[in-house]
């Protein structure tokens, strides 16, 4: 526990609880947590409840993922490599599995970068009934907007000045800065790129999920290898 406490140093007690009981540990979180407490670890504070989201002619809005490949999100998060100078991610996330579908690493991100990442993804998983989207300057490419029509995605803008609406991609955006970029110093764009792509990785496929019970958005399917093939 404390090994993994001391090697992901934001999770509290139920997600190293979900890690050890992966590792083959049978133990539940009212005994973590009693360890932990006794260790004297500390539990990382909760995330302030939100509200709905109201527009601004007073009407609601509840568009929930109802099964994978529903509702993308995508966002923009800005950090800086040691040199001082910035760089930013584009950050695209299955709303429904929670799974963090890409992660693009640039010095600067356009229109036409978004559309080519959400072309790659359209190839690889086809194309999603929503994509949800902050409707801030960045974001409000004509380009952008016509393309995704074009492939026959619903476009699910939200209001100017709310970036909280886009609750799904705000949460990610507060664990990827908490979880990694407030921890790393990155040389070199090359190593932000490498480092970031193995922490969305161990996002997808190792680190437990309080939405989903505390497993991995995309667990990796283990295949033993000691099984003979069958023979009919």
């Amino acid at each position: 526990m404390i090994e993994l406490a001391r090697q992901y140093g934001r999770y509290g007690y139920r997600r190293i609880a979900a890690l050890l009981r992966d590792a083959g540990w049978h133990v539940n979180d009212k005994r973590v947590e009693r360890l932990w407490r006794r260790e004297g670890l500390k539990v990382p504070m909760k995330q302030p409840k939100k509200g709905r989201l109201w527009l601004n002619d007073g009407s609601c809005i509840r568009l929930r993922p109802e099964y994978r490949d529903h509702v993308w999100s995508y966002d923009f998060v800005h950090h800086r490599t040691d040199d001082g100078r910035a760089f930013r991610t584009l950050n695209i996330i299955d709303e429904y599995s929670r799974e963090c579908l890409a992660i693009r690493v640039k010095r600067k991100l356009n229109s036409t970068d978004v559309i080519d990442a959400l072309t790659d993804l359209f190839i690889l998983r086809g194309t999603p009934a929503c994509i949800r989207s902050d409707n801030g300057p960045e974001f409000v490419a004509e380009a952008v907007r016509q393309w995704i029509g074009a492939v026959g995605a619903r476009t699910a803008y939200i209001e100017p000045g709310s970036p909280w609406e886009n609750g799904y991609c705000e949460s990610f955006n507060a664990r990827f800065r908490d979880e990694l970029l407030n921890g790393e110093i990155f040389y070199s764009l090359k190593e932000a790129q490498i480092v970031i792509e193995a922490w969305r990785k161990h996002y997808n496929t190792v680190r437990p999920h309080s939405a989903l019970g505390y497993r991995p958005p995309a667990p990796e399917a283990i295949i033993p290898m000691d099984r003979k093939p069958s023979m009919h």
